[in-house]
């Protein structure tokens, strides 16, 4: 068998282009050079596969959550049998009154949670990758992150690649500046002034008070990094080795408007396991 044909039986292999470069861009918002993005953002863009790992993803943060065992069934209760005239519901002691059967008030649950289900969902190993790929893939695509919501300066370019010192940006001040040098603090205005908060019921009981859109994402090289954006109202800072597919397309909608570090695109580069450009 020639080294040029794939053996048989094996899945065919995505089709991807060559790679795709970005805009190097200093602090001050200008172009320095260029960057070879790594190959997974040339794949192409899988919403139905991306969906599929975000769901998995928060499947597997379900909580199990059930009825107690007695609900319903905390009666003294009999049954006069047949041939009386009457149904075959369990009453109380000395009384006609119906009681424990689902049918009667404060009876139990006929079809009542339980905890044994399993919320987990599964998707193959080369599935997950290709989600993530393919969700790295989507920060490039400027109408993707449109369709979100977000809100793009004229002719922009994605996704941002920034110099390494955006990783050092320590207060929401220095944050702020820089993303108004961007002009990418539209967004985060946008995310802030949407922010609402719960009124009475379960999600305020449960401690979801506010509802805050999602914004930027700023992807670093290592963890501790760029905890100047972690105050701005959604904005999400996440260190490269904990990037998953549910970061950069929450809720399962791929495009979310992204920021990378140079050290982080090199660092993404090793963990997908490519040769530098």
């Amino acid at each position: 068998m020639s080294p040029s044909r794939a053996p048989a039986g094996s899945p065919p292999a995505e089709p991807v282009g060559p790679h795709h470069r970005a805009h190097l861009l200093g602090l001050d918002g200008k172009p320095q050079s260029s960057v070879t993005l790594p190959l997974a953002f040339s794949q192409i863009v899988r919403p139905e596969l991306i969906r599929r790992a975000v769901v998995a993803a928060q499947s597997h943060r379900r909580q199990p959550y059930g009825t107690s065992p007695t609900a319903g069934l905390r009666h003294s209760v009999e049954w006069s049998g047949k041939g009386r005239g009457v149904a075959r519901t369990p009453r109380l002691m000395d009384s006609m009154r119906g009681a424990q059967a689902p049918n009667t008030v404060g009876g139990r649950p006929a079809h009542p949670p339980r905890v044994d289900r399993i919320w987990a969902k599964k998707i193959n190993r080369k599935e997950r990758r290709l989600a993530f790929a393919s969700a790295l893939a989507a920060t490039r695509e400027a109408k993707l992150a449109a369709a979100r919501g977000h809100l793009l300066p004229h002719g922009a370019s994605l996704p941002f690649v920034l110099e390494d010192p955006v990783e050092e940006v320590a207060s929401a001040k220095a944050a702020r500046e820089l993303l108004q040098q961007l002009k990418l603090w539209a967004d985060v205005r946008r995310a802030q002034d949407r922010t609402h908060l719960h009124g009475s019921g379960r999600a305020r009981r449960r401690g979801r008070v506010r509802r805050t859109p999602r914004s930027l994402l700023v992807v670093t090289a290592a963890p501790g990094k760029a905890v100047g954006f972690r105050n701005l109202a959604g904005v999400d800072v996440v260190p490269v080795g904990r990037l998953a597919t549910e970061d950069l397309a929450p809720g399962g909608v791929a495009g979310r408007l992204t920021i990378y570090s140079k050290a982080a695109v090199e660092s993404l580069r090793s963990r997908l396991g490519e040769v530098a450009a």
